[in-house]
């Protein structure tokens, strides 16, 4: 099964999402450049109830028409604490990528944004109707654990106001 090693961390949102009814075995991939807060907002998920899938490097694959997350072996519960270390936290072996947040500054984010879906990498052939919904995010508001467990009950369920509209 051909699978892509990318530049990301994704938590298991667990417990996490349970105020806003998001489903525990959402797994939620977080992507963005060096820096801006990855491992940060999957560690506040963390504290929350999340579960660690992969910290730094994700190994992305598609089964049964699922994005699948993985960690490298030889990272598999590992998070770099940024100032503290790499520390090791347990950890799920696998996630179903339920959605994706590419994590920015926050500059120039539209406050109702369209929908979009996360492609993975070359190689990594998943249908367009299966890829996850994607958010943009700014890593460091405090209100971004809570954005992500929102939007992940809320694709779930069918939560929008458009979508609630048509039922």
């Amino acid at each position: 099964m051909p699978s892509a090693n990318i530049h990301a961390t994704c938590i298991l949102l667990a417990r996490a999402g349970e105020a806003f009814g998001a489903p525990a075995d959402a797994g939620i991939l977080l992507l963005g450049e060096s820096g801006v807060g990855k491992s940060d907002l999957a560690m506040r998920l963390i504290a929350l109830g999340a579960t660690l899938v992969a910290d730094d490097r994700v190994e992305l694959s598609v089964e049964n028409n699922l994005l699948i997350a993985r960690a490298p072996a030889n990272l598999a519960g590992l998070i770099e604490i940024r100032n503290v270390g790499i520390v090791a936290l347990p950890h799920a072996a696998e996630a179903r990528v339920a959605l994706a947040a590419l994590l920015g500054t926050g500059e120039n984010l539209p406050r109702l944004p369209e929908h979009e879906r996360y492609r993975p990498p070359a190689g990594i052939n998943l249908v367009e109707e299966f890829c996850p919904p994607l958010l943009r995010l700014s890593a460091f508001e405090i209100s971004a654990p809570a954005k992500i467990a929102a939007a992940a009950a809320a694709f779930a369920h069918g939560l929008f106001r458009e979508d609630s509209k048509r039922n």
